[in-house]
């Protein structure tokens, strides 16, 4: 049985939505990757053209309110912004708790081009942390936990 892994931050239009395609792309086989906000949107288009840049296609990713998941056990719960890890709701289960802090790229003003690096900057300490810990999982739970 594959590990369940569920991403939060408030939007679910940018970092979460990025977590997601990057842990679905790290974990392979060994994990179901979700993603979800408290206050969900749309999915950013700076987002979707920040992982498109490396490889990853978000852009059928859909923006998705936590409620949907709050019946479903889950062996993670990560939140990736501070918003989120203080409304997060408690997952039933056996559901561990992660909290990584990342700047919110939606919220960086200026042109075009300062936004979308702002969207590269954090699309690549997400995908530094999350390769980092899929790694660590890999190498600690056993396949079928």
């Amino acid at each position: 049985m594959k590990l369940q892994v569920l991403i939060l931050c408030t939007g679910n239009s940018a970092r979460s939505q990025m977590a997601e395609g990057l842990l679905r792309t790290f974990a392979g086989e060994q994990m179901d990757v979700f993603s979800a906000g408290s206050k969900p949107s749309t999915v950013n288009p700076l987002a979707i053209r920040a992982m498109a840049e490396v490889g990853i296609d978000i852009s059928q990713q859909r923006s998705k309110h936590l409620n949907e998941y709050l019946s479903q056990p889950f062996d993670y719960v990560i939140t990736v912004c501070d918003n989120a890890a203080e409304t997060c709701p408690i997952f039933p289960g056996k559901a561990q708790r992660i909290h990584w802090s990342f700047l919110d790229p939606a919220a960086v003003e200026g042109d075009e081009t300062a936004k979308q690096d702002a969207f590269r900057q954090v699309r690549d300490a997400l995908a530094k942390q999350f390769k980092t810990w899929a790694d660590e999982i890999a190498h600690t739970s056993p396949v079928g936990v």
